[in-house]
């Protein structure tokens, strides 16, 4: 799976949407199967190379898409510096315009607070998905947010880093620092309490940026939540894709074919 420390990056096939707040990009792996819902992942903070193998573990069995947000990775700039809400209703431009069916919405890190806030309320979504959520209110603040960042570096793989330069590198510090501080200000836990379809949480056990207690949590807010724990850290999908696959294909047969 591996070429020394950084996973394969799968083939895909990448397409541009003109949004409502700027051009987004999407990179595409797998093909559309009979019953079987397509996921679409939202990137993380100012990164979005890395989702790659979980991607294409993913397109394994179902298609599935990776959104990048205006400013970041390969999508145009936005008309200005976006918050949380208004990733989110990029997003759901995205899905409307793309229509796909019901759809599994899945987030990683702060592509959970977009990803919830794009589900709410969108009749394109049939079940969410929360990976290593984020901001637990523990790292609500800079000093806090950092300190645990710089904890669970310890327990990332080398590579990692690696393959975000570019990405931090396009986006620049001024924007680096207003999308921190946009997801700081934003609250996961009151976009979640909106939803009205099916919610996992997956969290690393070696996660040092968020805690278990919060991501269980998370899980009782929804009627049909349930939190689940896999090996690694905050980034586990970077070296063991399969470690949010299988749990997403279990959701997927669970909240069966699109409509």
């Amino acid at each position: 799976m591996t070429d020394g420390d950084r996973p394969r990056f799968p083939q895909t096939v990448t397409t541009y949407h003109d949004g409502i707040l700027g051009r987004m990009r999407s990179r595409t792996v797998g093909r559309s199967r009979p019953g079987v819902p397509e996921v679409v992942l939202v990137q993380g903070m100012a990164v979005a190379d890395y989702l790659l193998p979980g991607l294409g573990a993913l397109g394994q069995w179902t298609r599935a898409h990776l959104v990048e947000l205006p400013g970041f990775a390969g999508s145009g700039e936005p008309s200005h510096e976006l918050d949380v809400p208004e990733f989110g209703r990029s997003v759901a431009d995205w899905l409307t315009a793309r229509a796909l069916g019901p759809v599994i919405l899945a987030g990683h890190s702060s592509g959970t607070q977009v990803a919830a806030r794009a589900a709410v309320g969108h009749t394109g979504v049939a079940a969410v998905v929360l990976a290593s959520p984020t901001v637990d209110p523990v790292a609500r603040g800079w000093v806090r947010l950092l300190t645990r960042w710089r904890l669970d570096s310890r327990h990332e793989p080398p590579g990692l880093g690696e393959s975000h330069h570019p990405e931090w590198r396009r986006a620049g510090l001024h924007r680096l620092l207003h999308t921190v501080h946009a997801h700081l200000d934003d609250a996961l836990e009151e976009s979640v309490t909106q939803l009205r379809v099916p919610l996992l949480i997956i969290r690393g056990r070696d996660d040092r940026i968020g805690t278990v207690q919060w991501a269980r949590h998370l899980a009782g807010l929804v009627e049909e939540g349930q939190c689940i724990e896999v090996a690694g850290a905050h980034t586990f999908p970077w070296l063991d894709p399969q470690a949010w696959s299988r749990p997403i294909r279990r959701l997927a047969a669970r909240v069966g074919p699109p409509r």
